[in-house]
């Protein structure tokens, strides 16, 4: 509808296909009801490439449909949404990889694309610090919107994975990260007025 020239219709398509990743990232976390889907992935208590996969298929499924409405919406080049599936996928094995970047690699990758220790304090078990680096692709989200914290208060060494709620080995047992949606409160979430004080 803007006319504008096909390579920056690509480009401006990726971004914009990232940032509603990124808004619909903050809002599973925002609502309680969407973090009962979501609190599935945090509740491993290990970081590696198979936490990138562990979603519930309902969170799943609700993420294709946003991704179908914003691409209805844009009508962004074919080209460039299955480009953005590409990297989305790429990044989020590589984001939760169980690697070690050196330091001043890290740094400079910090720049152009979300890191795994970046993305490992997302997966802090301090509501604080999961509340934070909600990037898969670009970092450029958290910057600008204030929602990037450089390192976990305890070190990566340090830091524990996963969530209060889902502790043990047979929470994570297929059956029960199926139901986790319908267990418990949906407490925990860090985006809630009971954690704002955290820091």
């Amino acid at each position: 509808m803007l006319g504008l020239p096909d390579w920056l219709a690509f480009v401006m398509s990726i971004l914009a296909l990232d940032l509603a990743i990124y808004l619909q990232h903050v809002m599973f976390h925002a609502v309680p009801a969407l973090w009962r889907l979501h609190r599935m992935h945090h509740a491993d208590l290990e970081f590696d490439v198979s936490t990138g996969l562990r979603f519930h298929p309902v969170e799943i499924v609700l993420s294709m449909g946003i991704k179908l409405a914003v691409v209805a919406a844009l009508g962004p080049p074919a080209a460039a949404v299955l480009v953005f599936e590409v990297l989305l996928n790429a990044t989020s094995m590589f984001n939760h990889g169980n690697v070690r970047v050196p330091a001043g690699l890290d740094r400079a990758l910090r720049c152009i694309v979300v890191t795994p220790d970046m993305h490992r304090l997302h997966h802090s078990i301090h509501p604080a610090e999961t509340n934070s680096n909600f990037g898969f692709n670009l970092p450029w989200w958290d910057y600008l919107l204030g929602t990037y914290r450089a390192q976990p208060k305890e070190g990566h060494e340090g830091m524990t994975i996963g969530i209060e709620q889902f502790r043990t080995r047979r929470d994570l047992w297929l059956d029960r990260m199926l139901v986790q949606p319908l267990s418990g409160p949906a407490s925990g979430y860090p985006i809630n007025r009971e954690n704002k004080d955290e820091k």
